[in-house]
């Protein structure tokens, strides 16, 4: 049953992103300096991106499945928390240092660890349920 719970709060953490880049797109693209294509998406934009995200979330999802059995974390809310920490306080920084070093926008810290702290938040949510 934990392969199952790790693909279905991957998925969750997934689509969640999904929402949060569409509704941020444009401030999203503008503070990462991508260009917009004509049909409004960004150019050369691929599938690989897309992929490679969904592979991240199976990887975190599994190891905070296994980080909240081996804490006794069982309920919504604690998985709820406990995500969103691990997404504010360990993710978010992180996307903070690399953007610091590049000289990228601090606005773009904001929309991308605004979705590692509430992604992790749905995950962890997720994760509790099963």
């Amino acid at each position: 049953m934990g392969f199952v719970s790790v693909i279905v709060a991957a998925i969750a953490g997934f689509a969640f992103g999904a929402v949060w880049y569409m509704a941020l797109a444009n401030p999203w693209m503008e503070a990462a300096n991508i260009k917009k294509g004509e049909d409004g998406r960004p150019e050369g934009d691929t599938m690989l991106p897309y992929v490679m995200a969904l592979i991240a979330m199976v990887v975190v999802s599994g190891m905070m499945r296994h980080t909240f059995a081996l804490s006794g974390i069982e309920t919504f809310g604690k998985g709820l928390i406990s995500g969103l920490g691990i997404g504010l306080f360990f993710i978010s920084p992180w996307i903070m240092i690399n953007n610091g070093y590049t000289s990228r926008p601090f606005k773009l810290t904001l929309i991308d660890g605004g979705y590692a702290t509430f992604g992790c938040a749905v995950i962890g949510a997720v994760l509790a349920l099963f």
